[in-house]
């Protein structure tokens, strides 16, 4: 806080609130208020959220979504294990916790239960006397006014007359900038840095703030400086966007009153949570209005005010509202009055206001209208539904046309967006119905639905289109707009309506103004004439009027109600009573439907592409209008018009209407053909979409009132047409099902009688699939289906019924029987005019006109056909024959005319089966003659008809009918007994290919038959008669052979093929050289971000950050990979827009083939074969002792540096006392065991050696890259360490076998890796391997030690085995020869650095061992337990007792056996990489204890690894007295410093809560160090260490080496050495970043009941911690595969603006 800012806080709190508190309260306040506080809280909880905050909702027992609970409540309360929803906050709702009426059970968590409070219940909230209440009614009155005063303050230079002290007036002013939402930050940052001169920070700052408090003052001054900025401001925001900033010019005392009175607001507002007695008076003072004045009270001035005060104000205006009025209910009542009576002044403000929602009064409305008792009361008193749709007409004039119809043409976004708000509040206010109905408020709610019906009356008919002919239309038209009003009225229409169903009288009455006002829009015909249309012997007059010529419209809101309400009279039997209300003259029922009709049509003609050139607009509204979003208001309504049509009309009438509205009525006259193909195309699509239409008129019948269905029938249905599609996850349901008006689908209560749920896997998300028994009910022509979904539907369902080997026919299922108000509608089926429809199509199709029918079209007849036999075989099974008057039968076996060649439907059904092109439709045509015959079986033997009914269809199927099925079956099994013959075939032929293959390879195969089964056969051996006789140990003079294959390898570039040899071209594999931080002990340690003056020879143990080498392991010739970088290049080059997902100047690419990110590449050095002589070796093996090997190498090193320091006498010390001897002969009598002259590689890989090299040291040291520096071959031991060390952490965190497993990509990576580390030697100066080898064996021989050696404690012995084995041969290297030592040298050389390292890491372990205190007792007093007891005797004596005696030896051998594993794991894979001998079968699989036993033999170590000790024990003792008088160990020792504990700890990801509701707890209580506001910010959290950070926010900013950085991004570089993993809390997404610049999305670890995630927690559900993903991502981390899957994210969702990752 700013330091002025707080004196001036204390000031404020010592002379003036001190004092009024004192004279209030009559004590002092401290003491006073701590009474209060404990005297009981309200019931009431009142938390106002901000934005942000994560809220609650119960589904099982919220009144409506909008009650909600904060965190804490919602922890305390029994929805914590009900169908809870989460959500963020947009701020300024308020925790209902407390509320009875918001909940159905439950409305009281455990904090705010009535005596949740230690104080007994009868002093709660009565501690107020008549003294504190009457101080407290004198001071509220004037605190008040002057608050009210001071907000409305006009005068900008003036105080008002009681507040001015003095007469003349101090020229002091401020100029001050106000908060607009038109601006943004950068707008208003640019303009204060131009006008008021002010540097980049300082604006920063106040545009925060200005953001913040809404207003802040930029500038103060004279009057005349104040101007002049308030100009300059105003000018050059004018530049940047077309309005200029608000800027006033206040005097400092306007000002100062103005800060005050907000000062004293919030006082108030801490005064409010204290008692209900300060409440109550402050609102009786707020409502309070002056006598005989007009004026308003003191809060509706405020409210009235709102829209004008900057945000700080309405922010203490808001909070003081919700502290006071709506924890009262007497006084929220009160207020709501106030708040109606200037509800429209108050909405005109808002709607012309440019502050968010959120920050207006009218954001309250929610609080008030969604309270039942609150919304019953004001719908009563104050009419509240017409005051709503009063404002809504009244706030959209400019958008009605001449005919008083609404036009949205060139609307304004933001203004609509705040229409949008009063809809919702007609919404809230109908949100929960009335269970009593009293005449007031039947007659109320009547007055509102009239006024709801002008808003309707308006969008009847609205935004009319017309086709285009000939020209395509210029402009697309504004059609977003209307839909979206729809959508806004959709759940408004519905509950209208579900309000007049409510009571009898009231819907009748509803019914009929509703029919008014259409009829009011219908009557308006133009001209009286009448067209005639004849068909088959019936006459239709109409109005002239076409679809593809006249005006038409989408939008009928006014037609759709009243065919809600009639399926309403329906279900509830008042349709009885309807011509009381409406006379059937009045009723007009052709011109109901009129409307609907056309719009149908209109959707007919879109498909059938009449109407493309008037462009996408309608293409779009056609698509809403059929839209899960829209459809239950607009499509499903105009069916139900029509079935309303249908069953008023004359069948035949309705029919002949249908054909003249889509224009059809020449199709079915006998037409002569035409040749146009365009219009005959046309003409098929209307006839296919209108029979469609009649498809669904007859055979829609699921909504409750059309037939006796229930709304869980309508869903279970629903659901069962999408599950027939494909198997779905929970949310693709719930988002293809409509919402009501509580947002809820109603899937959850009906799904599991429906279908089975299937858990998803690592990936992907669960799925519901049908139940078997479901699939009968599946209807091809169900009509929510869209043309895709249909095709798909029924391509699923014939496939499964062919492998069920079953007819493919699907035939709709039986549907359930119309209500009386509609039973009318099936005569439609066999009316005379439906039969010339369907015998002309038949007669077409059996014709084969080809031109004038499609199979769509005969599948659409004969679904109709199945629709009449079903509905008649129903009616035959209820009835008795002679009362069944649908005789469908009868007419469809009729001719259709006298003439001799006439035929009947039957007959041309029959003919239907030799139609070639109906192939696909025949088993449907055999299902429907059987229904023919069962219905004339039916009809024949009425008298018999019980009995037909009951042996169903099974008796009717007659036998010719099962011999045809019969045929078919024995075609389909012959047919698939072919097919089974074929494949035989086939396979015999690849079998034969194949042994030839192995024949004539048989040298290839015999070396894999050993090793296959070893996964990707790593181990070959060379031949199979030799692999039982050699030994499996890679060290010493035992040594076995390399197992060495002949590699060849094809390039992915240039697919050519290659022996990879010393001497020829260069091959390289892809590879990525980055920093990793996986295996750090020590996560708090900094580290250098810059590696300019890092020495890298030494690891720390704690093993900080390491350079890891991966590789996807696809190999190219170097010359190709160049070849294809340089072309990266230059494509880049030309194409400088496109943001790179590489950066191609620090030489990163995507791999050819694998599109994994790759920064350079490793060349592949062939495995140098070294056999070694057992006689030679074992000749040696007599003279070179350890003690021995020490002295040449010593000698060795002396004569070097002797040489080095030209001349100086420089004597390193001798290991034997026995004085120098004849140095020369010292000098060289390393080589005297056996030399041989290097190896010769060839240019292009020595290239390529320096390349990848020069990367690994700018990569893992972050510098520049320089070929020469001396660090190079340090860095590619480190990494090549590191590396190792990493895959041996992640076999072992996977519990697979160390060799074997292996995949191919890590496998031929880290051998490539090896062998280069062993190579790239010869690329640097030896006198350097040398210098760095002398300082890595000071590590180990004291001799060498020189004072920046580091302690024995201080580095990882790994590393500098590693290190030391790769140098060692640079000791060979003569002026003259360039050699290298032979097999059996080396072989001892190996032997000895690894036994001397060995030694020293059993010391590690000893020493950060000796401070453990046993935990399990063993007395297991074995052979290794006693020599681990003799060793720590001698390191006592030497450590002059800090090392303790009495460790019990079997805890020292236990401590070090387990410590030292993970160190001879990765030697085991070093020395094998290095050398290729092949691995003892035990190291193949895993098992502890056999695992150690291998591994001591593969590196000839005793398996009780103190004998080593004794074994050189002369050698050795020498070496472990210097050890121990380290002055580190020693420290270590007596307690004074922690040395690293072995084995060292696996990482994992930090432990995550299995409720995520918990993590948004630890969430909501984050708050960030850096600012002091209580603003919500993103809190994301590291998942690599834990710590949560402010994410996205200007306040944790970090300046790093001049750049800004986000709070991620700059912890990632300390943490992840700049790659890193985060959870963002409040949106449930994982982030993955990687360096400055790139960093993707990736699905959470959290999943729902459903199996998915829920990304940005739009659906709410609760979630839970699923392992398999987290362990995942925990791979994904430990595999070094995080830039890898970043850079494939990027690729595949390459953003067009790319995301700043930087200030993440």
């Amino acid at each position: 806080m700013d330091p002025l800012v707080e004196k001036q806080e204390e000031m404020v709190q010592a002379a003036i609130l001190y004092p009024l508190e004192c004279y209030l309260f009559g004590e002092d306040p401290d003491v006073f208020l701590e009474k209060l506080q404990q005297s009981g809280t309200s019931q009431l909880c009142g938390k106002v959220f901000k934005g942000g905050e994560t809220t609650y909702s119960c589904r099982d027992c919220a009144v409506d979504p909008t009650c909600v609970l904060c965190i804490d409540c919602f922890q305390n309360s029994i929805h914590k294990n009900h169908r809870y929803k989460m959500h963020s906050s947009t701020g300024g709702g308020f925790c209902d916790c407390g509320d009875t009426e918001a909940w159905k059970a439950g409305p009281v968590c455990t904090k705010h239960a009535p005596g949740a409070s230690s104080s007994p219940k009868e002093n709660s909230e009565c501690q107020l006397n008549e003294e504190i209440m009457e101080h407290s009614r004198r001071v509220f009155p004037s605190v008040i006014k002057y608050i009210v005063d001071m907000l409305i303050w006009e005068e900008e230079n003036e105080l008002p007359v009681e507040l001015t002290i003095s007469r003349e007036k101090a020229d002091s002013y401020y100029c001050v900038l106000f908060n607009d939402e038109h601006h943004s930050y950068d707008h208003v940052i640019y303009s204060l840095q131009r006008a008021l001169g002010c540097e980049l920070g300082e604006a920063q700052l106040h545009t925060t703030a200005i953001d913040k408090e809404g207003r802040r003052a930029v500038k103060a001054g004279h009057y005349a400086a104040c101007q002049e900025a308030k100009e300059e401001i105003k000018r050059h925001s004018e530049n940047v966007s077309q309005r200029p900033l608000h800027v006033e010019v206040l005097h400092a005392d306007v000002m100062a009153h103005q800060k005050f009175a907000l000062r004293l607001g919030s006082w108030l507002n801490k005064l409010m949570s204290y008692s209900s007695d300060f409440r109550q008076i402050f609102c009786q003072i707020c409502l309070k209005e002056e006598a005989g004045s007009e004026k308003p009270c003191f809060i509706s001035k405020l409210m009235l005010w709102d829209a004008r005060l900057h945000k700080g104000a309405r922010k203490v205006l808001h909070e003081l509202i919700f502290s006071s009025f709506f924890m009262e209910m007497e006084y929220k009542k009160l207020f709501a009055v106030e708040f109606v009576k200037y509800y429209k002044a108050l909405q005109k403000e808002y709607i012309s206001d440019d502050h968010d929602r959120v920050l207006s009064v009218t954001a309250l409305s929610v609080q008030m209208f969604t309270v039942p008792t609150l919304a019953r009361h004001l719908i009563e008193e104050q009419n509240v539904i017409t005051t709503i749709t009063e404002t809504l007409l009244e706030v959209l004039p400019e958008y009605l046309d001449k005919n008083d119809k609404f036009n949205f043409q060139g609307y304004s976004q933001d203004k609509l967006n705040r229409v949008y708000a009063v809809i919702y509040d007609l919404r809230y206010v109908l949100v929960s119905k009335p269970t009593v109905w009293t005449d007031r408020l039947r007659e109320r709610f009547l007055e509102g639905f009239v006024s709801f019906l002008r808003i309707l009356t308006c969008m009847q008919g609205m935004e009319e289109i017309k086709r285009q002919i000939g020209q395509h239309i210029e402009v697309d038209p504004d059609w977003d707009a209307a839909i979206a009003i729809q959508m806004q009225l959709k759940n408004i229409l519905l509950m209208f309506q579900e309000w007049c169903a409510c009571d009898e009288e009231l819907l009748l009455r509803s019914y009929r103004e509703c029919h008014k006002a259409v009829m009011r829009c219908s009557s308006n015909g133009r001209s009286r004439e009448k067209t005639v249309f004849h068909l088959c012997g019936h006459t239709l007059e109409s109005k002239p009027y076409r679809v593809s010529a006249d005006p038409v419209s989408i939008h009928l809101p006014l037609s759709r109600t009243l065919a809600g309400l009639h399926v309403r009279l329906s279900k509830t039997g008042a349709i009885s009573r309807l011509h009381e209300f409406v006379s059937p003259e009045e009723f007009q029922v052709e011109l109901l439907v009129e409307y609907p009709l056309r719009c149908l049509v209109l959707v007919a003609q879109v498909a059938a592409e009449m109407w493309r050139r008037n462009g996408l607009s309608l293409i779009s509204q056609v698509f809403y209008y059929q839209d899960v979003k829209c459809r239950e208001e607009m499509y499903d309504k105009d069916i139900i018009m029509l079935q309303i049509g249908a069953s008023l009309m004359d069948p035949n009438q309705f029919l002949l209407l249908i054909l003249q509205r889509y224009e059809l009525a020449d199709a079915f006259k006998k037409i002569k053909p035409t040749k146009d193909q365009d219009l005959i195309k046309q003409y098929n699509v209307l006839i296919e979409e209108m029979l469609q239409i009649l498809i669904y008129v007859v055979g829609e019948r699921y909504v409750p009132g059309i037939s006796n269905v229930t709304k869980e029938d309508v869903i279970m249905r629903e659901i069962i047409h999408l599950l027939c599609i494909e198997p779905m996850a929970h949310s693709a349901i719930t988002k293809s099902l409509p919402e009501n008006e509580n947002n809820e689908t109603g899937l959850e209560n009906v799904i599991d009688k429906v279908a089975t749920f299937k858990k998803p896997g690592v990936s992907g998300h669960g799925v519901y699939e049908l139940k078997d028994e479901c699939l009968k009910e599946f209807n091809m022509f169900f009509y929510h289906y869209t043309k895709t979904q249909h095709s798909k539907a029924e391509h699923t369902q014939k496939k499964r019924r062919k492998q069920e080997n079953r007819d493919e026919a699907l035939p709709p299922p039986p549907p359930p029987d119309f209500s009386p108000a509609f039973s009318n509608v099936v005569r439609i089926l066999n009316c005379d005019v439906m039969m010339h429809i369907l015998r002309t199509l038949l007669q077409r199709a059996v014709e084969l006109e080809t031109h004038l029918w499609t199979e769509a079209m005969v599948q659409m007849v004969l679904h109709l056909l199945s629709l009449g036999l079903l509905e008649e075989k129903q009616q035959l099974q209820k009835c008795p024959e002679e009362e069944v008057t649908f005789d469908f039968y009868h007419k469809a076996t009729r001719m259709g005319s006298s003439a001799l060649n006439a035929v009947n439907v039957l007959m041309l059904v029959e003919k239907l089966k030799r139609v070639p092109q109906l192939e696909a439709q025949k088993d449907t045509v055999n299902w429907i003659l059987q229904m023919f015959d069962m219905v004339k079986r039916l009809r024949e033997k009425s008298s018999l008809a019980t009995v037909g009914a009951a042996s169903g269809s099974e008796a009717a199927k007659g036998d010719e009918t099962q011999s045809t099925q019969d045929k078919e079956k024995a075609e389909r099994k012959r047919k698939a007994e072919a097919a089974r013959l074929h494949r035989q075939k086939i396979m015999a032929q690849m079998s034969a290919l194949q042994r030839n293959f192995i024949e004539t390879h048989k040298l290839l195969y015999e070396n894999t038959l050993e090793s296959q089964g070893k996964g990707d056969a790593i181990m070959e051996e060379e031949s199979i008669s030799s692999a039982i006789d050699y030994s499996r140990i890679a060290l010493g003079p035992k040594r076995g052979p390399s197992v060495i294959e002949k590699e060849i390898l094809t390039c992915i570039l240039c697919q050519e093929e290659q022996e990879v040899k010393l001497e020829s071209a260069a091959m390289v594999l892809s590879a990525c050289v980055q920093k990793s931080t996986a295996l750090t002990q020590n996560r708090s340690r900094i580290l250098e971000l810059s590696g300019d003056t890092l020495d890298p020879l030494f690891m720390h143990p704690d093993l900080p950050c390491g350079t890891h080498t991966g590789s996807c392991g696809h190999v190219m010739h170097a010359a190709c990979w160049q070849k294809y970088f340089e072309a990266m290049q230059l494509n880049f080059r030309q194409r400088l827009h496109v943001e790179q997902i590489f950066d191609l100047e620090n030489g990163e690419y995507l791999c050819p083939l694998c599109k994994s990110l790759c920064n350079t590449v490793i060349p592949i050095v062939p495995l140098q074969a070294q056999k070694i002589n057992s006689e030679d070796a074992e000749a040696v093996a007599q003279i070179l002792s350890l003690a021995r090997w020490l002295e040449i190498v010593t000698a060795r090193i002396s004569g070097y540096s002797v040489k080095n320091a030209k001349g100086e006498k420089q004597n390193l010390p001798p290991f034997t006392n026995k004085g120098t001897g004849n140095s020369a002969l010292e000098f060289h009598s390393i080589l005297s065991f056996g030399v041989q002259s290097s190896a010769k590689y060839s240019s292009s890989l020595k290239e390529m050696l320096i390349l990848f090299a020069t990367t690994i040291y700018r990569v893992g040291l972050k510098v520049a890259p320089n070929e020469a520096d001396s660090r190079i071959p340090m860095m590619t031991w480190s990494t090549c360490a590191f590396t190792i060390q990493c895959i041996e952490n992640l076999l072992e965190t996977e519990g697979k076998p160390l060799f074997g497993s292996l995949q191919n990509r890590q496998h031929s990576g880290l051998k490539a890796l090896v062998q280069f580390a062993a190579a790239q030697r010869t690329t640097s100066p030896q006198v350097l391997i040398q210098k760095h080898l002398i300082r890595l064996l000071g590590v180990l021989l004291p001799n060498f030690k020189r004072e920046d050696t580091p302690s024995l404690l201080e580095v990882d012995m790994f590393h500098i085995l590693v290190g030391a084995v790769l140098s060692f041969p640079s000791l060979y290297w003569e002026d003259a020869v360039d050699l290298q030592p032979s097999s059996v040298s080396s072989a001892y050389n190996h032997l000895y650095l690894f036994h001397l390292t060995t030694l020293a890491h059993i010391m590690q372990i000893v020493i950060s061992s000796a401070t453990e205190s046993p935990t399990a007792h063993s007395s297991d007093n074995g052979e290794e337990a006693q020599s681990a007891q003799s060793f720590c005797r001698e390191v006592c004596q030497y450590t002059s007792g800090c090392f303790s005696q009495d460790i019990p030896g079997w805890l020292v051998w236990d401590c070090v056996k387990k410590g030292i594993m993970p160190y001879l794991r990765c030697a085991a894979l070093f020395f094998h990489y290095l050398l290729g001998v092949s691995p003892p079968e035990e190291l193949l699989q895993v098992s502890e204890e056999g695992q150690f036993k291998a591994l001591c033999s593969y590196l000839s170590l005793p398996t009780n690894l103190f004998l080593l000790f004794h074994e050189y024990r002369d050698t050795v003792n020498p070496l472990l007295q210097r050890w121990c008088a380290d002055p580190v160990v020693l420290s270590c020792l007596k307690g004074k410093s922690i040395a690293i504990r072995y084995p060292r700890k696996r990482n994992h990801l930090i432990e995550l809560p299995e409720d995520y509701s918990c993590l948004l707890n630890q969430a909501s209580q984050f708050r960030c160090p850096r600012s002091s506001d209580d603003e919500q910010k993103h809190p994301v959290l590291c998942l690599f260490c834990g710590a949560m950070l402010c994410s996205q926010n200007t306040c944790c900013q970090e300046l790093v080496n001049g750049e800004e950085l986000g709070a991620c991004t700059s912890h990632a570089l300390q943490c992840g050495a700049g790659v890193c993993m985060f959870l963002k809390i409040r949106e449930c997404k994982v982030v993955l970043i990687e360096g400055k610049t790139r960093g993707c999305l990736y699905p959470a670890p959290y999943l729902d009941e459903y199996g998915e995630t829920d990304p940005g927690l739009k659906r709410g559900n609760p979630l839970h911690l699923c392992q398999e993903r987290y362990r995942k991502l925990h791979l994904l981390w430990q595999q070094h595969c995080i830039i890898e899957e970043i850079a494939r994210s990027q690729e595949t969702n390459q953003i067009i603006f790319g995301f700043n990752w930087q200030l993440l």
